[in-house]
């Protein structure tokens, strides 16, 4: 019985030491390389992304793909200065894209 509490200790305090560590630079490349790709982005609007997604303070690598989406919803509904019942219509319209 001690033995497999055991074994549960240590998966867990593996599992805690590698959810503590930070994402390596190769690691922040691919994540946000396939974000771009979910994103289906191109030319100049991936190397804007890519560059603010690499950058030291950034934490979208982290993001899954569906909250960089509504994040990416989020800022073009902002730079559009949608309000109320449009900026509603406009979100939905982006969060169903492919």
């Amino acid at each position: 019985m001690l033995i497999p509490l055991y074994s549960l200790l240590l998966l867990s305090a593996s599992m805690i030491s590698q959810a503590a560590e930070p994402m390596t630079q190769q690691q922040k490349m691919a994540r946000c390389n396939e974000h771009a790709s979910t994103q289906s982005l191109k030319g100049d609007e991936r190397k804007i992304f890519m560059s603010s997604c690499l950058k030291k303070e950034s934490n979208m690598a982290a993001m899954t793909p569906q909250q960089m989406k509504m994040k990416n919803c989020n800022s073009q509904a902002s730079s559009q200065a949608l309000k109320g019942e449009a900026r509603n219509n406009f979100l939905s319209g982006c969060l169903k894209k492919g």
